[in-house]
């Protein structure tokens, strides 16, 4: 009997026979049930609920057929039963034509919880990432840690977290939750670059409810504790999306904006010429006559850079300072800016934690990064200082320091106190400060200096001349102290530029920095304020 006779399909298109064909239908067989493993149970109340299977998930994140999977016939030693996959799907593909690693979580095997397999799978993407310089993906369902696997789970959620390290700041790394995620389970998402989570459905938290109750006497929800926007809220999470779908589309989106790796250059797409629009000529007309009158920061973003795409990231934590990627002449850049709509534009606790993260992040991956300024300063009083204002103030200031990229900083407004030399002073080493005629750069406000520099002389005069004596003082301040040509004449702003000039501008800029060499002091690293 030849090959061709009956069997397994051979490579060259005839059938196996014999010891191989069993074999290769062996093979088969294997793959056929990893491909599912859960028990009929777990996977029908997967079904009944409507959710996706892990490879459902993986497909819809990567490229069309790019995913190429290992260890698929993995699973718990010394069980003979044991399903395959270990709870977990790990592989390689591409995004936008790019090399990424991932791995998604099977919670109809185990729960998906992290046993010795499982963690031996997943170090092995993570180890792979290091070698090449790609991104990794986690899609994160997880029950937590396997009890029944003691200690061999722990050891596999310390070998996972090891391995985070040295891809921090080396390649992106980002986290995809849908579904709860408690205790060990959450800390490896959260040491990530990035966090999506979806409305509804993520939960997060070190010890859930029913714990907190048996311990504390506390009695809280699973959402009100650990849904997606709560923990965004707590700054947890860098973006919630409102279905499946729309958190792998933010996720693809954020890696247009990013590199491979901290060595490649991001990826690069079409950008306007430098001619003039109508939509660089609305900038004119953007900012309120009244300096105390708020408005919407985004209505500056959405026409400074290449398009009105800006992705914001941390929308809903510290939101009186924007975070964001944009592109400037193609190329990606990371972006700060107050936003006068949330609490003046002042600058608190959360706020500085959330930008001097942010700079870090883009410093690491090469990003050129652009302030946009229109501040009072840091906010005032009892609870700020508090909540830490001092130290978590100091912390922006130190990532404008250390970021080495290039960096400019537009000042539409108010610059004023500690807030003008955290946002991209050039004092603190920023490379190109713009300013708008609109902009006003002093140690403090109007309303302010003439309490401390004239309260007692107001107070003397009599009550119906104050009003006026007052608008003096504060006409003759702004026109000598907070004036913007006081800063250009000083040299600390390199232009006063028309609203409309911004956009190529910024263009300009970037281009003279585009081979910007910053050599480091010799030394082992930083120390960031606590």
């Amino acid at each position: 009997m030849t090959a061709a006779d009956e069997g397994a399909p051979a490579a060259n298109g005839t059938e196996a026979t014999g010891a191989t064909a069993e074999k290769l239908a062996e093979l088969h067989r294997r793959l056929e049930q990893a491909q599912d493993p859960g028990s009929e149970k777990a996977k029908a109340r997967r079904d009944e609920a409507g959710l996706t299977t892990p490879r459902q998930r993986i497909d819809v994140l990567l490229d069309e057929g790019t995913f190429v999977e290992i260890g698929a016939l993995g699973r718990t030693p010394g069980e003979e039963d044991a399903p395959y996959g270990d709870g977990v799907v790990t592989g390689y593909g591409r995004v936008g034509g790019r090399t990424v690693a991932v791995y998604a979580h099977d919670k109809t095997v185990y729960g998906g919880s992290v046993g010795e397999t499982f963690g031996k799978k997943v170090c092995e993407v993570m180890d792979m990432a290091i070698r090449i310089g790609c991104p990794v993906i986690g899609i994160n369902d997880s029950g937590g840690a396997r009890i029944q696997d003691a200690v061999m789970s722990l050891a596999m959620y310390s070998e996972i977290s090891r391995r985070q390290l040295p891809l921090s700041g080396q390649s992106p790394q980002i986290s995809i939750l849908l579904g709860p995620s408690a205790g060990g389970a959450v800390y490896a998402p959260v040491t990530t670059d990035f966090v999506v989570a979806v409305e509804g459905r993520t939960q997060m938290f070190v010890t859930g409810p029913a714990v907190i109750e048996s311990v504390t006497g506390e009695k809280i929800s699973m959402e009100e504790l650990g849904g997606a926007r709560q923990q965004a809220r707590n700054g947890n999470v860098s973006y919630v999306a409102t279905s499946e779908e729309d958190a792998f589309n933010y996720v693809k989106d954020l890696l247009d904006f990013l590199p491979s790796s901290s060595f490649d250059e991001t990826p690069e797409f079409w950008a306007p010429n430098d001619e003039l629009t109508e939509r660089d000529f609305e900038l004119n007309d953007i900012i309120p006559d009244d300096p105390n009158a708020g408005y919407d920061i985004m209505e500056v973003l959405t026409r400074i850079f290449d398009d009105d795409n800006v992705l914001e990231v941390q929308g809903d934590y510290g939101s009186n300072v924007v975070t964001a990627f944009a592109r400037i002449d193609g190329h990606a850049v990371g972006v700060v800016a107050n936003q006068p709509m949330e609490l003046a534009g002042c600058l608190d606790a959360d706020a500085a934690d959330k930008a001097a993260r942010f700079i870090r992040i883009c410093d690491a991956y090469n990003v050129p990064l652009v302030w946009v300024v229109d501040t009072p300063g840091y906010m005032p009083g009892v609870e700020q200082e508090k909540a830490g204002l001092i130290h978590r103030g100091a912390k922006l200031g130190f990532a404008t320091v250390e970021a080495t990229v290039p960096k400019v900083t537009v000042v539409v407004r108010k610059a004023f106190g500690g807030g003008y030399a955290v946002m991209g002073s050039k004092n603190l080493g920023a490379d190109i400060n713009l300013v708008w005629p609109t902009a006003q750069i002093a140690v403090m406000g109007a309303e302010a200096a003439v309490v401390m520099m004239q309260g007692k002389a107001l107070a003397a005069m009599p009550e119906e001349q104050r009003p006026a004596a007052k608008k003096m003082f504060m006409d003759f301040y702004n026109a000598n102290m907070t004036s913007p040509y006081v800063a250009a004449e000083r040299g600390y702003v390199d232009s006063v530029i028309t609203p409309d000039q911004t956009r190529i501008r910024l263009r300009q800029a970037m281009r003279q920095l585009r081979n910007k060499q910053v050599v480091d002091t010799p030394k082992k690293h930083t120390i960031m304020p606590m």
